[in-house]
Parts: C-alpha cells; structure tokens; sequence
C-alpha cells in the first residue's frame, strides 16, 4: 500500500507540461500550454535584434537587417539567456511577439519573413515543442531599425 502511495505521488511529481496542439493544423503553434503545479515559470524581457551591418546607420533597418534576419539574431539571443538559465527553447511556454511595419513591405509586417526564421527554432525535429503565441503588429520599437522584439517565458522543468 506504502509503495502503491509512493507510485503516485511520484507520477504526480513528474508531471509534465502539457501542449495542445491545434485541432486539424500543422500551424507551429500551441493552442494552449498547461502547467501542472509546482513548476517555477521564468519571465525572460523583450529581445532585440543585434548590428549585422557595422557601417550601416544604428537607426537604420539596414544595420539590422530584414524581418527573417533580426528574428533568427533575436531568436540566438533569446536562446543564449535561456542557455545561462539552464533553460532551452524547448522549454518556452508563451512567445509574445511584436513586429513593425516593414517598410519594404508597403508598412505592414513581415508574417512570413517573421515564420522563416521562427520554425528554425521552433517545431524542428531536434526541438519539436511549440509554444503559445501572440503576433502583433505595433507603431514602433525602441530603434526605428528594430523590426522584432520578443519576450518569452519558460518553464524549468
């Protein structure tokens, strides 16, 4: 009886997150991530994209390249605090994710060029799980050439 007690406290204890898939899609998304009790939620702030272009204008789109280019840099970093965390970007539970108006693109958000370099990180086959996401399209960022920010939070398992 003590060992059938011990049994389930300890399936209760290794719960895991739960990612619900959403219903006839392949859509690299989570419909929704469940957290069972216990586990320590990390917030990680907005991430920004790094220079690619030195001799390019800091406040230029240019020195940071296009929407696919500042989201795989901002996607790295987000990767490297999560790395100094002992955390991966498999264990990211919710993606907000801002982007500006592309300029290239008549003003409006590069969806596409943003999914280019989200699906190298995310729904792969070395790191298959997705989070929940937000995509929104906003005024402006702290740099006129900052395209992304994105802000995530992850789960320690």
């Amino acid at each position: 009886m003590l060992m059938a007690g011990m049994l389930v406290a300890g399936s209760a204890m290794a719960q895991d997150i739960v990612r619900h898939k959403i219903p006839n899609s392949d859509f690299p998304i989570a419909q929704a991530v469940e957290i069972p009790a216990g586990k320590t939620t990390v917030y990680l702030s907005g991430a920004i994209p790094s220079v690619v272009d030195e001799q390019a204008d800091r406040s230029s789109v240019a020195a940071f390249g296009d929407t696919t280019t500042q989201t795989v840099s901002v996607l790295e970093s987000i990767e490297k605090t999560l790395e100094r965390l002992d955390l991966t970007m498999g264990d990211v539970v919710k993606m907000q994710v801002f982007l500006v108006g592309d300029p290239e693109n008549g003003g409006r958000m590069d969806f596409d060029g943003f999914m280019e370099g989200y699906t190298q990180f995310f729904g792969t086959e070395e790191q298959p799980n997705l989070p929940s996401r937000s995509v929104v399209q906003v005024a402006g960022l702290a740099n006129p050439g900052f395209l992304v920010e994105i802000e995530v939070t992850a789960v320690r398992p």
